[in-house]
């Protein structure tokens, strides 16, 4: 399972880096290095870290709830994809994107900016989640401890993320969160899915409209 594989590398590099702080500030995502030093491996290998435990399990989950279920269900189901190959590529190539299009925005808004740095697989994981909602929108999803249906997460994650990203260019608001990862990771997730499976997109609005 890719997602098993995932999920190896990135509690294996995390763990190495909680006692290794060198070797986590050489492969964090630093705009200003990867613009003004070349280090473009850093536009991937910060995904592979995380800051704490707590971070670490948070992404874990995430990625082990829908990363297994997207998989097996959909990119691993030969009524899907004929060739399990193909599945597969098409799956490492959505959480690899993810990455990339959860870094984009930052790194043209930092690369002169020493001082910022983030890390994390937010951007993969909400590229995988919101593509899990755009296949399955009924799908029952827990948000903050709330059990909804996922096209409802989806909207509020999405609104919420945005807001956030609006208040922070607006005010001196900060979280240390970087809400630019959760919304345009979820962008590409959705993006991504429409382009592959061009039906998917009046499945899901016949799947909402049929449940009322």
């Amino acid at each position: 399972m890719i997602t098993y594989t995932f999920l190896a590398i990135i509690i294996g590099f995390s763990v190495y880096c909680f006692s290794n702080r060198n070797v986590m500030s050489k492969y964090l995502f630093h705009p200003y290095s990867i613009h003004h030093n070349k280090e473009h491996y850093r536009f991937l290998t910060h995904a592979f870290i995380h800051g704490d435990f707590m971070h670490l399990a948070f992404n874990c989950l995430a990625l082990y709830s829908f990363g297994l279920a997207l998989e097996e269900g959909y990119f691993g189901n030969p009524a899907v994809f004929k060739d399990p190959r193909l599945g597969k590529i098409y799956y490492i190539i959505l959480f690899t994107g993810g990455i990339y299009a959860a870094s984009f925005t930052e790194y043209f808004r930092n690369k002169n900016n020493p001082d910022y740095s983030s890390l994390g697989a937010s951007g993969a994981i909400s590229s995988i989640m919101f593509c899990y909602i755009m296949i399955s929108p009924l799908s029952d999803i827990s948000l903050f401890f709330f059990p909804m249906k996922g096209w409802i997460a989806g909207i509020l994650l999405l609104g919420v993320s945005y807001y956030l990203i609006r208040r922070k260019k607006t005010t001196d608001y900060s979280d240390n969160i970087s809400h630019e990862s959760h919304f345009w990771g979820a962008i590409f997730g959705i993006v991504f899915i429409l382009i592959l499976k061009h039906d998917v997109l009046a499945r899901f609005i016949n799947q909402i409209k049929n449940s009322f």
